[in-house]
């Protein structure tokens, strides 16, 4: 099915990756082996790393599309209706009817603000290259990949890239990915974004200790004129874009800490949407920092902008 256009002529961001049903339990303190906890509260919620940048996307006024797979069901109907919602554009879900859909359990300690997450996907398979031949260009100003099947998300990519070698400039599609597992087959994703988000935890797998590290170290896997951005929690964010010059910017923590869950999600997205408005480098990693800060003072994404 055809995307709709865009609103007022507004081209989309698109999010390629995960929705799942996080089954959030909170807790006073994270529960010791084999004992029996009450919760403080227990709720559902719509999860996937390419599903929550698309929610932040949303309230931060950028039109935006999500592409995943779906298992049908009544976890697959909560989370749809959540995305209409946010007025997410669904035209290219990729429907499985024999499988069951992901899901998430979420340990959420309200004294350590820190989450634990359990998650499992049984037998839904990602978007394939094949899937994403269905999706008209045209309509996106921007595509972002959550790394997942990378062989598969760098023949999608590669659509992309000769796609806009017959645009000129101004009309060629972004590209950014997210290396957030450390997994060897993501790792081919570095050289193909123009802005590639590097996590916390890959950059400490590859043996750097800061993201300033980071982002010096591992430049060099990119493509020529690509951005490297890395967030490293209370620690802030630290880029290098195609002039080579680092920036940097602190965290800007809640007064207190609520809710961590989706923090990366945001922060990746708000770097997006700043980004894809002609802000500078040094600009989006702030306001990456600044609405992640945010969403971290508040339990879901509601009051984060």
């Amino acid at each position: 099915m055809a995307a709709p256009p865009p609103p007022a002529g507004r081209k989309r961001i698109l999010c390629v990756g995960l929705v799942c049903l996080d089954i959030i339990s909170v807790v006073e303190a994270y529960p010791a082996e084999d004992t029996d906890t009450r919760c403080v509260s227990q709720r559902w919620q719509r999860g996937g790393n390419a599903s929550n940048s698309c929610t932040v996307l949303a309230l931060l006024g950028a039109p935006c599309a999500f592409m995943g797979s779906l298992a049908p069901g009544h976890a697959a109907d909560f989370v749809l209706a959540d995305l209409r919602r946010y007025a997410v554009e669904l035209c290219h879900l990729v429907l499985h009817p024999s499988c069951s859909f992901p899901t998430s359990v979420v340990i959420a300690s309200a004294s350590r603000g820190t989450r634990t997450i359990l998650h499992a996907n049984r037998n839904l398979p990602d978007v394939t290259a094949r899937d994403f031949e269905q999706v008209d260009l045209s309509q996106y100003k921007w595509i972002h990949w959550e790394g997942r099947n990378a062989s598969e998300q760098v023949k999608m990519i590669q659509r992309v890239e000769e796609h806009n070698r017959a645009q000129p400039p101004a009309q060629r599609i972004r590209i950014s990915v997210e290396v957030e597992k450390p997994r060897e087959e993501l790792y081919q994703l570095f050289g193909h974004g123009d802005v590639v988000f590097v996590s916390k935890d890959v950059a400490r797998h590859l043996g750097y200790g800061s993201a300033a590290e980071a982002v010096r170290g591992l430049r060099g896997r990119l493509r020529p004129g690509a951005t490297l951005v890395c967030a490293w929690a209370e620690a802030g964010a630290d880029a290098v874009g195609p002039d080579g010059q680092p920036v940097h910017s602190d965290a800007f923590p809640p007064a207190a800490v609520v809710d961590t869950l989706g923090a990366g999600d945001t922060f990746n997205a708000a770097v997006i949407f700043a980004l894809s408005e002609g802000q500078s480098l040094q600009d989006a990693v702030t306001l990456g920092c600044r609405v992640a800060g945010r969403k971290c003072g508040v339990q879901g994404y509601d009051g984060i902008v």
